[in-house]
C-alpha cells in the first residue's frame, strides 16, 4: 500500500532526484522556541536505504577516475553558495534547532572552513615514493577512495557536523551518504538544494532520513566501506562495535564531561566570561561545552561569585529575537532530563545557587543557566554528561588534586586551564586526559587543517574528523613496487 507523504514533509537526494518516502512512520520537525510544527521527518526503511547506497555504489566509478582537481570545483562552488546564502541557512538551523542566530552563523562558519580545507585534496592526498628501494626496483605509496562512505549526525549542530565529514569524502573520490538527525533535518535539506547547484554528478551525493532502522541500514549495507558518527557514548560505542562487525572502519565521536581548571592567578574577568559563554552558549547542548569548574584554593571564592553574576545576566528566549543570549534545549524530554539531573545533584550535596529550573516563558523547552556549587566528587553528576546549560563547581586546594579529579573521568574530550602561569601551562598541557586542550580558551575546538580529538569514552576509532586524519580516514593505501627489466637492444 502506497503511503502519501505527510504536508511539509522532508524529501531525501538520491541519485541526482528529490525523492518523496513512502515511509509509514513520521517523526515531527518542532520549533524547540514555540513548539510549532516546522514539518515531519520520514522514518525510511532499509529499502529506501539500499537504493541510495545503489545509487552511490553505481555513481563510485566515475567519481573516482575525476582528478582531484576537477573534484574540488564543486566545492569551491559550495564554499561561495554557503557563503551567499549565511543568513538564511542560519535562521533554518535557529528555527529547528532553537540557538540564537549568531550561534547559527558561528556553527555555519566553522562548517565553510572544512569545505575550505578540503579543496587542498590534491596536495593532502598525495603519497610518497623512493627509487632504488633496491637495485633497478622502485616503491610508490599512493592513496585511493573507498567507495561510498556514509555519516550518521546530531541536532546539536546541524551544519558543522555534516561538513566535518562531506566535503573530505567526496574531494577523496568516495561518494557520500548523510542521515541527519531527524529532529532538525532543514539545514541539510537547505544545504543540499545549493550543492545540486554545484555541478556534482548525480549519485556522488546523497541524503536520507531515518530513525535507528536507517542508520541500522547504512552501517550493516556490505557497499558502505566507512561509517562517520557523533552521539552519545552508548550509540558511539554501538555503532562502532557494529560497524567493526560488519568489517568496515568507523569513527565515533561520543559523549563528554568536559572539565575547565581556574587557577587563582587566573584573569578572573576574561575567565569568566569565556567559561560562561562555553557552558551556557548554545544551551549548553554541544560536546565541547565546559560543565565541570574546578576552582583552586582561593579562586573558589572569586570565581564563583563572578560566574553566578554572569549567569544570572543572561536574557534567555527565541534565538531569532534581538538580544537573546540563549536559547532552548531541543525537546520537552531534554528539558526535563536536565531538571532531573539537577535535582538529583541537589540530592546528593550539591546546592543550587543559579537558576535549577524552567525559564518563565509561556512556550518553548527553556532551561534557566543554572549552577551547581560544591558538587561532591562522588556524586554521579560528577561523570553524568548533563546536556544543558548546567555548570557544577567543585573546589580543589591545589592543581595537584585538580589534576587528579579529571584523570578519574571517563570522558575525554576537552579540558581547560585558566591561568597566567606558564609552569602550569606547560604541566596542564602535558598531563590534561583529554583529546583537545585549551589554555585561556573555553571551548577548544580545533581548527578545519586539525583533527577533531577527543579520547577515553568520547571517541571510537583511530582516525578523527577534518584536516589530514580525515583525508587518512577516507583513503586507503596502496603500495607498489616495481621493476623493470632492462633491454639494451631496444632503442626509444
Amino acid at each position: 500500500m502506497t503511503v502519501a507523504a505527510p504536508a511539509k514533509s522532508i524529501p531525501s537526494f538520491v541519485d541526482g532526484q528529490w525523492i518523496h518516502s513512502q515511509a509509514t512512520n513520521w517523526t515531527d520537525i518542532v520549533n524547540p522556541a514555540t513548539g510549532e510544527s516546522l514539518g515531519r521527518t520520514p522514518m525510511s526503511g532499509g529499502g529506501e536505504i539500499a537504493a541510495a547506497v545503489e545509487a552511490a555504489s553505481r555513481a563510485f566509478p566515475a567519481w573516482r577516475r575525476t582528478p582531484p582537481e576537477d573534484r574540488i570545483q564543486p566545492l569551491f562552488k559550495l564554499k561561495h553558495l554557503l557563503e551567499e546564502h549565511l543568513d538564511d541557512l542560519s535562521r533554518t538551523i535557529t528555527l529547528e534547532n532553537g540557538k540564537t542566530l549568531a550561534e547559527s552563523k558561528a556553527e555555519l562558519r566553522r562548517g565553510i572552513e572544512n569545505v575550505e580545507v578540503a579543496c587542498g585534496i590534491p596536495m593532502m592526498m598525495q603519497g610518497y615514493n623512493l627509487e632504488d628501494v633496491a637495485r633497478g626496483i622502485d616503491e610508490t605509496m599512493i592513496r585511493q577512495p573507498l567507495g561510498v562512505v556514509a555519516a550518521i549526525t546530531p541536532f546539536n549542530f546541524p551544519a558543522m557536523i555534516p561538513l566535518w565529514f562531506l566535503p573530505y569524502a567526496i574531494a577523496c573520490g568516495n561518494t557520500f551518504i548523510l542521515k541527519p538527525s531527524e529532529r532538525v533535518p532543514m539545514t541539510m535539506l537547505r544545504l543540499f538544494e545549493l550543492l545540486e547547484r554545484t555541478g556534482l554528478p548525480k549519485g556522488v551525493v546523497s541524503l536520507v532520513h531515518g530513525g535507528k532502522e536507517a542508520a541500522e541500514a547504512l552501517i550493516d549495507h556490505p557497499l558502505v566501506r566507512a561509517i562517520s558518527f557523533v552521539g552519545s557514548t552508548p550509540a558511539a560505542r554501538q555503532v562502532y562495535a557494529r560497524a567493526g562487525v560488519n568489517g568496515k572502519r568507523a569513527q565515533c565521536q561520543g559523549g563528554a564531561k568536559n572539565h575547565v581548571v581556574v587557577l587563582p592567578d587566573a584573569d578572573m574577568g576574561m575567565t569568566t566570561q569565556i567559561i560562561g559563554d562555553s557552558a551556557f552558549g548554545c544551551a549548553g547542548q554541544r560536546c565541547l561545552a565546559v560543565s565541570v569548574a574546578v576552582a583552586v584554593g582561593e579562586a573558589q571564592k572569586t570565581f564563583r561569585n563572578a560566574i553566578c553574576g554572569a549567569a544570572e545576566s543572561l536574557k534567555v528566549g527565541s534565538g531569532v529575537e534581538e538580544g537573546v543570549q540563549m536559547g532552548p534545549v531541543i525537546t520537552p524530554a531534554s528539558k526535563a532530563r536536565i531538571e532531573s539531573l539537577v535535582r538529583t545533584g541537589e540530592m546528593q550535596g550539591a546546592k543550587v545557587i543559579v537558576g535549577g529550573n524552567g525559564a518563565q516563558q509561556e512556550k518553548g523547552n527553556f532551561v534557566r543557566p543554572t549552577i551547581l556549587d560544591n558538587l561532591p566528587l562522588n556524586s554521579e553528576l560528577a561523570d553524568t554528561e548533563i546536556f544543558g546549560p548546567v555548570l557544577s563547581l567543585v573546589h580543589a586546594k591545589d592543581l595537584e588534586e585538580a589534576m587528579q579529579f579529571l584523570a578519574r573521568s571517563p570522558f575525554g574530550n576537552q579540558a581547560s586551564l585558566f591561568t597566567s602561569s606558564g609552569t602550569a601551562a606547560r604541566r596542564f598541557r602535558y598531563e590534561a586526559p583529554a583529546g583537545n586542550v585549551g589554555i585561556n580558551i573555553g571551548v577548544a575546538a580545533p581548527m578545519a587543517y586539525f583533527p577533531f580529538s577527543g579520547w577515553k569514552d568520547s571517541f571510537f576509532g583511530v582516525m578523527h574528523g577534518q584536516g589530514r586524519d580525515a583525508v587518512e580516514f577516507y583513503t586507503e593505501k596502496k603500495v607498489v613496487i616495481e621493476r623493470w627489466s632492462s633491454d639494451h637492444s631496444r632503442k626509444f
